[in-house]
């Protein structure tokens, strides 16, 4: 019942070997804004942009209008 002392400490400097040292920040990527390719048609919900082109018929909705659109139709008995 006592305390597990076998670990690998290293006694210069008093830090544990078992870890991995924590990798630096992640540089964002430098390109930003909307992907490429053709306009895409503007969600009617939030106006966001969605995954569709303009040309699209009908009443378009980016991914998170459609998931919330899909949890609201489902539970609505």
């Amino acid at each position: 019942m006592g305390v597990d002392t076998d670990t690998e400490t290293d006694t210069d400097t008093g830090t544990d070997d078992t870890y991995c040292e924590t990798p630096g920040p992640i540089a964002p990527d430098p390109s930003g804004g909307a992907a490429e390719g053709p306009p895409y048609a503007e969600c009617v919900l939030c106006r966001e942009p969605t995954e569709f082109p303009e040309s699209t018929k009908g009443a378009t909705l980016c991914p998170v209008c459609a998931w919330q659109e899909a949890g609201r139709t489902a539970c609505s008995g």
